[in-house]
């Protein structure tokens, strides 16, 4: 298993608009190749959040990597900045 890591800054105060637009491309960001989990994390007083996806895959798939990036497109009116994302190896997913 594999993690995808994105650290993310949108302008403060635009959680809820952002999380309209996330949940309505759910499906969308589940049916990425490989996609195994997703979770969205922020903070809305300092737009910082990071996401972070578990996959099969130790690649992303070009075709992948252009879904993500249209994706994270659909959130451009509230980022400060594209983000960049990052693959690590998982070393533990333990869950209660």
């Amino acid at each position: 298993m594999y993690a995808r890591i994105t650290p993310y800054k949108m302008k403060p105060g635009s959680q809820a608009a952002a999380t309209k637009v996330m949940n309505a491309l759910k499906d969308k960001i589940m049916a990425l190749e490989g996609q195994q989990s997703f979770l969205n994390v922020s903070n809305d007083e300092d737009g910082t959040g990071y996401v972070i996806s578990t996959t099969e895959n130790a690649e992303t798939a070009p075709e992948t990597a252009e879904k993500i990036k249209a994706l994270w497109g659909a959130f451009s009116e509230f980022l400060v900045e594209q983000p960049t994302v990052h693959s690590y190896d998982v070393v533990a997913d333990w869950r209660a």
